[in-house]
């Protein structure tokens, strides 16, 4: 549990709006080409879901996935945290399809749509954050270059949990 809070305090502090840095020089990757998050049937994260407390705040991730859809600010992370365990204990890549959330289900996917431009992408939810009050989710460096906000730092988003048993059918869900 410790651990746990540890972990979230890093996520906490990762919610900078994308002033955190993108990569030093060139990005090792051609970031277009990237490809999205494959959503599959993963086991959750006993750890990363249990109820938490960042900033006086008590936030409680859902134990389940479920339907999630929610418009607001996404903001991105990057070369700061690039290399350091994620509340999921993996470590975070900047340029991987990854997310940060506050109550989503650790692991889950989910597909973020740019409001401005129409620009989608589907992320894997694998940290905590962000814990501004303004943002609803914290997008990796790669995932928010593919959106288009990397240098407007945020940007108005929907994103909305991809369900497994939707997909199921569709051939579009891996399974594990």
């Amino acid at each position: 549990m410790l651990l746990l809070g540890a972990l979230v305090l890093v996520a906490a502090c990762s919610s900078t709006g994308g002033r955190d840095g993108g990569p030093a020089g060139s990005p090792p990757v051609d970031l277009d080409r990237v490809a999205d998050a494959k959503p599959r049937v993963e086991p959750l994260h006993r750890g990363a879901n249990n109820p938490y407390t960042v900033l006086g705040r008590k936030y409680v991730p859902y134990q389940s996935i479920k339907p999630y859809r929610q418009r607001g600010v996404a903001s991105w992370y990057g070369r700061k945290f690039h290399g350091r365990p994620t509340s999921s204990g993996e470590r975070y890549d900047m340029y991987a399809m990854s997310a940060a959330h506050t109550v989503l289900p650790i692991p889950s996917y989910a597909r973020v749509t740019h409001l401005g431009n129409g620009r989608s992408v589907v992320v894997r939810i694998n940290d905590r954050g962000p814990f501004h009050a303004d943002r609803i989710i914290d997008l990796s460096y790669a995932a928010a270059h593919k959106l288009g906000l990397v240098n407007a730092g945020s940007a108005r988003v929907e994103v909305e949990i991809i369900l497994p048993g939707k997909l199921a059918s569709s051939g579009s869900f891996a399974s594990p």
